[in-house]
């Protein structure tokens, strides 16, 4: 009997509402693997814990809890950090995780997983829309200025490590005036859609690389 091919999805709470639709779409021969409660993770979703990866340096401390654990051998891993990282103090404006930091710790993540040969696929960040983020959102504020400036550190680090991306952010674009649901997450259609666009790529690249 063929081997299941398993799929661990570490991203924040974007990647929480694709996530059960991703897995319905993609059937019983994949198994969904997280790092924690998807169900607890749920029921607040700005504030990571259990499946929620969170930011880039949440990420990177999870996957070092990981290394040395040769269970931790997923096929698959789909990736991404960038909404916590931007998150800024509505006072001062300080952001959560800067640029710098940002860089080294996608860089350390590769490093980490290329050296347990795990293959990652990395998701670009969903959008912010300033106004919608600032009328939605009182505890800390994002801008859509800090969304394209990660987004284009994550491409850079992706370019050189040669790793594959899906440019989720362009595809919600696409997605109506009316896609939001909330100050960054979306409406039920658009989740679905979003799993369905990811379905088809994952679908693409394990039949590329014959797994």
């Amino acid at each position: 009997m063929k081997r299941q091919f398993t799929l661990f999805i570490l991203g924040d709470s974007i990647s929480l509402q694709y996530g059960s639709y991703l897995e319905k779409q993609l059937g019983a021969a994949v198994q969904v693997q997280r790092k924690g409660s998807q169900e607890a993770a749920m029921r607040n979703l700005d504030v990571p814990a259990d499946a929620n990866g969170g930011d880039s340096r949440m990420v990177l401390s999870y996957l070092r809890t990981r290394e040395k654990d040769e269970a931790f051998k997923p096929d698959l891993l789909l990736l991404n950090c960038g909404l916590h990282d931007i998150k800024r103090n509505p006072t001062n404006g300080k952001i959560a995780v800067d640029t710098a930091e940002y860089r080294s710790n996608l860089n350390a993540i590769y490093a980490l997983l290329a050296g347990k040969k795990i293959p990652v696929i990395w998701v670009r960040t969903t959008e912010v829309i300033d106004s919608v983020h600032a009328a939605k959102s009182k505890a800390f504020s994002r801008f859509s200025r800090d969304v394209n400036v990660y987004n284009a550190i994550a491409d850079d680090v992706c370019g050189k490590y040669q790793i594959p991306a899906i440019d989720l952010y362009s595809f919600t674009l696409t997605q109506g005036d009316d896609r939001f649901a909330d100050h960054v997450h979306y409406i039920p259609r658009v989740v679905q859609r979003q799993a369905g666009y990811i379905a088809e790529y994952l679908k693409q690249w394990r039949k590329e690389h014959k797994k």
